[in-house]
């Protein structure tokens, strides 16, 4: 298909049901503690992307790329990408492993979560599960890098084999971006820097730009470094990403347009006392707007607007989706709470 004609998005990668159980204690070891109440949430990037995309944009074409199992969680994700709208033709069934899930454990008091997390059928994921070819959508998000069990092992071609797939998606036609886990850092140069190479957005956060980059992003008293954020925003753009490199962190974010040589800087919403109920999914929400953004082709300061404003509906639920809406709802939040 050629570029121009393509449209939409395609999620792909980690597909994650999260567990939220709301408990009354952390018991020590050997004791209990009381389950509360219990919900199901979306986890993982492309799941919650998808999902937030299509709320901000109903209509804008959307595919579901991953393995999931046989079981009530893959019928439950299934139930809500075909609520979306979205073509779940790549979301693949998976007979050898479990859905994967997150057992999401919250005290009740203050919230503090503590995560049990099992990989599950994500962790057999691989370039063969991926039907390019078919692909109709106009950028190609892949996430999360570094949890990603089969991509992120060693390739000779490409350095890894997240890179080969990316590298053959842009063969294909389509604009390429990439989100990343936070993990150990020793092994971001091996796992991620073949990926920078074959990357049109990278849209991370903080923890993952420091790690990719080496560079300290915060003064040692805690605020946000801007000239060193913006320094590797560039650095990224060095390693090979072509078209967008965006770092975000709670207070603002940073995002270079590589072919225009321009850095932009936007602060985040001053949301009021109460108003955050859980983050769980602001960095998911803020790269769903992004992503929103650069597929319609809007400046680079327009689709920071819409990053931020999704990333603060999202702060409205414990959940990391229930609480993003439509693109206008949204930016009547940043109207409301204007960035300082």
């Amino acid at each position: 298909m050629k570029p121009e004609n393509r449209r939409g998005i395609a999620c792909a990668g980690n597909w994650i049901v999260d567990h939220v159980k709301i408990i009354d204690v952390w018991p020590s070891p050997s004791n209990l503690a009381n389950i509360l109440s219990e919900e199901k949430g979306t986890g993982g990037c492309p799941f919650n992307c998808l999902i937030d995309l299509a709320r901000l944009a109903p209509g804008l074409p959307l595919e579901a790329i991953g393995l999931i199992g046989e079981d009530d969680d893959a019928q439950w994700i299934r139930d809500q990408i075909a609520f979306s709208g979205a073509d779940a033709s790549g979301l693949l069934a998976c007979p050898a492993a479990p859905t994967s899930y997150t057992d999401v454990m919250t005290l009740r008091d203050d919230g503090t979560r503590t995560f049990f997390h099992l990989r599950g059928a994500n962790e057999l994921f691989d370039i063969e599960h991926v039907n390019v070819e078919a692909l109709r959508s106009r950028i190609f998000h892949l996430g999360y890098l570094m949890l990603l069990t089969r991509l992120d092992q060693p390739d000779e071609a490409h350095g890894s084999r997240a890179a080969r797939l990316l590298a053959r998606c842009r063969e294909a036609g389509l604009r390429t971006s990439i989100d990343l886990v936070s993990a150990e850092v020793g092994r971001y140069a091996e796992i991620v820097t073949p990926a920078l190479r074959v990357t049109d957005y990278a849209i991370i956060n903080e923890v993952e730009a420091q790690a990719v980059t080496g560079l300290r992003l915060r003064s040692p008293s805690g605020e946000p470094d801007w000239d060193a954020l913006e320094a590797a925003a560039r650095r990224l753009a060095d390693l090979g990403v072509a078209g967008n490199a965006t770092i975000h962190l709670p207070e603002g974010a940073v995002s270079l347009d590589v072919a225009a040589g321009r850095m932009h800087t936007a602060g985040s919403l001053r949301l009021p006392p109460g108003f955050i109920k859980g983050a769980a999914g602001a960095g998911d929400a803020f790269c769903s707007g992004m992503l929103l953004g650069l597929h319609e082709g809007w400046p680079v300061p327009r689709c920071l607007e819409m990053a931020h404003a999704a990333a603060a509906a999202s702060l409205r639920h414990a959940t990391c989706t229930q609480g993003v809406r439509s693109a206008e709802e949204a930016l009547e939040l940043a109207r409301r709470y204007p960035a300082s």
